[in-house]
């Protein structure tokens, strides 16, 4: 009698390829048989997906479904599928590369602001040597990370260990040492009215779809050395207004916005950040999945799971992280 494996089934947009990812999964994995969603012969035998931005519905017919997990840091692009699977619990990604990767961004774009770095890049092209602007202390600029989740909390202790004034603000109440921490509604006047530096590392939710928009921006502090307030956004694309932060910077309610997230990926070329003088743009790469950590991640929750323990970072749907 042949005993089939159960099946663990790779799922990328159309047109990725997912050679590197079922390759590193099968390493982990003997007991399973991991292929392209595409090649699977019977739904039925498939136990686990992974997936990334993939067609809506394809997970709709796998009775004997598991889990699903997210190859990338978000699972809005998950969760947008109105047919997925009634009740299969949906994993988040939570893997240390992946989070000293947005760390390092975030901490090189929060220096850039901070040390003026583009003006100088001016300077240079120009030939001008001039230092007017001077160089406040790091202790001197009030940072705030809006989420604080593995990424958030990870970004706003490396910021503050480099000495800046570090606030952080989620939609319940966190506690991070040495962070001064806002929660929900009323917290968030509070904590945007200290914010001179804001960084947006949320997840894109219905509460904060739009979050970051004109009515935002005109609540952040407008005193101290930056000049005004400057808007860094890593999280999810939907979290902005784009035609606010253009009007935000063209009339100073922003003084600059550095974006690797957009309503629109890739960003179209009529899109007026492209060219305009206040804004830095990154193509979505703050925080690139590295396949072996990420792969490694699902084969050892998968392989927990079937030892008889829990899922990790298991998405609550009514949170949406």
């Amino acid at each position: 009698m042949t005993v089939h494996k159960p099946i663990l089934a790779v799922a990328l947009a159309p047109g990725n390829d997912p050679t590197a990812w079922i390759e590193v999964l099968q390493d982990h994995l003997d007991g399973h048989a991991v292929m392209p969603l595409a090649d699977v012969p019977d739904p039925a035998r498939v136990r686990y997906v992974a997936a990334w931005k993939h067609e809506h519905g394809t997970f709709a017919d796998f009775p004997a479904l598991d889990a699903i997990f997210s190859l990338g840091a978000g699972v809005d692009h998950l969760l947008a599928d109105t047919r997925l699977p009634v009740g299969v619990p949906v994993v988040r990604v939570v893997d240390p590369d992946l989070t000293n990767r947005m760390s390092e961004w975030v901490m090189l774009h929060v220096l850039l602001h901070h040390r003026q770095h583009r003006l100088y890049d001016y300077q240079q092209f120009e030939k001008i040597w001039d230092d007017d602007a001077g160089q406040p202390a790091a202790r001197d600029v009030r940072v705030g990370v809006m989420g604080l989740g593995v990424l958030g909390r990870d970004a706003a202790g490396k910021l503050k260990s480099m000495g800046f004034d570090v606030a952080g603000w989620s939609r319940s109440p966190k506690n991070l040492a040495g962070v001064e921490a806002f929660a929900g509604s009323a917290g968030l006047g509070p904590f945007l009215a200290r914010t001179q530096i804001l960084v947006s590392l949320l997840p894109l939710t219905p509460d904060t779809r739009g979050i970051l928009d004109r009515s935002l921006f005109e609540q952040l502090a407008r005193d101290g050395h930056p000049g005004g307030p400057i808007l860094i956004n890593a999280g999810r694309g939907a979290l902005q207004n784009e035609a606010d932060i253009v009007a935000a910077l063209d009339d100073g309610t922003l003084r600059a916005a550095t974006l690797d997230v957009f309503e629109r990926e890739p960003l179209p070329e009529t899109s007026p950040l492209w060219h305009h003088p206040g804004v830095t743009i990154t193509p979505h790469n703050a925080a690139i999945s590295d396949v072996a950590a990420v792969a490694t991640f699902v084969a050892d929750a998968i392989e927990r799971f079937e030892d008889g323990g829990p899922l990790p970072h298991v998405v609550d749907p009514d949170r949406h992280y």
